[in-house]
Formats: structure tokens, C-alpha cells, sequence
């Protein structure tokens, strides 16, 4: 199948958003959990957060346009720190629910079974459940002119995981605790441990 950048814009809204995001391939499933200054908590997903560097080690996430109210972004703002939380497969339906549109007056784990948790009087809530979770420190953004979103970086500053995930070398091995992928808008996996391969060189 062929399909042209002049048949993609004739597409009905939901066929182009579909399928625009899936051919990215396989995506994170995260759940972004921020306070605000007046301590109303808030957790929602998020499918592209991306590893910008090590050294220092800081990770990338994108918001939609803030033409309208984003509470995730408002409070990263607001206190500077957020924390991101993978989203293992039993956690699939209730993180999902977080893409709902709550005012910023309603705490999404009021409304999901998802658990805060506060871990060494970190700012932001962890999410209890997730099996890997990150302390966040906000360092700066970049607005996007071509659809007007907003890549946000941040360094990580705190790092918890289950220890089966840990390999010998480092390796942070996402399946041995069913880490989520996202395919398109609304779709998950969970995916299996296939091959690791060496660091190659040339021949």
C-alpha cells in the first residue's frame, strides 16, 4: 500500500491521528506524576518519553500544544520537579484512564487505583505500582513551531526499580518485570526479552 501526504490530510480526523501514530513503532508507556503549589496531585500518561544523554543523564518528553490547560506541564512549572514511572502490565487499564480530561481540582489517583507514594521528601508522587520510577528535576524546554508542542527535559535524580531488573553490567532489563509499550494512541504490549547483542566494531 501507497499512500501520499496529499491522501493523509483527506483522511477523517481519528483514521489520520490513528494512523500517524502508529508508524513510530513501539513508544514507552509512562505515567508523569506532578504536584501542584497547592498540593493537588496528578498522574497522566504519556507514550514519548525519549533518553537525551547519560552524562548527565536526562530524558525528553513531548506536550501537545498548550493552548489549552495541560496540568502535567503547569506543575512542572510551578515546582520544577515531576517524576516518571513506567507502566507494567497490570497497571494497563487504570494508567490508561489517566488520559482522561480532569480539571486540575481532581487528583487522577482519585479516580483510578493507582497509589502516591513519596519517597525522601522527593516533591512529586511516584506512582506505588510502577516497578520503575524516576525522580525528575525540570532543566529547560523547546517549543516546536512546526505544531506547536513542547519537548521538556529534565535530569533524573532519582532512580528505583525491582531488583530482578538489574543486570551485572547495568542493563536495565524492562521484561523481567512486564514493562507496557504503547502502539499508536491506545494500544499496549508487553514485550518478551529476544537477543541482546555485542557492541559492534568494524570488521
Amino acid at each position: 500500500m501507497h499512500i501520499t501526504r496529499k491522501e493523509i490530510e483527506a483522511f477523517p480526523h481519528l483514521y489520520k491521528i490513528n494512523l500517524m501514530n502508529s508508524i513510530s513503532g513501539y513508544k514507552s508507556a509512562n505515567l508523569i506524576g506532578t504536584k501542584s503549589k497547592e498540593g493537588i496531585t496528578n498522574v497522566a500518561v504519556f507514550s514519548s518519553v525519549v533518553h537525551y544523554g547519560s552524562n548527565p543523564p536526562i530524558l525528553g518528553f513531548v506536550l501537545r500544544p498548550t493552548t489549552v490547560v495541560r496540568n502535567t506541564y503547569n506543575n512542572i512549572k510551578e515546582t520544577g520537579f515531576y517524576t516518571i514511572n513506567a507502566i507494567s502490565e497490570g497497571m494497563i487499564e487504570e494508567a490508561h484512564h489517566t488520559s482522561a480530561k480532569y480539571s486540575a481540582e481532581i487528583s487522577e489517583f482519585d479516580k483510578t487505583n493507582l497509589t502516591s507514594e513519596y519517597k525522601n521528601n522527593f516533591e512529586a508522587p511516584f506512582v506505588e505500582e510502577s516497578p520503575l520510577q524516576l525522580g525528575m528535576k525540570y532543566l529547560e524546554e523547546y517549543h516546536i513551531k512546526a505544531n506547536d508542542t513542547v519537548l521538556v527535559l529534565g535530569e533524573v535524580t532519582d532512580l528505583y526499580f525491582e531488583d530482578t531488573m538489574l543486570s551485572e553490567d547495568g542493563f536495565l532489563n524492562l521484561s523481567k518485570e512486564n514493562v507496557a509499550a504503547i502502539n499508536g494512541l491506545d494500544t499496549y504490549m508487553v514485550a518478551k526479552e529476544f537477543k541482546r547483542l555485542s557492541y559492534q566494531r568494524p570488521k
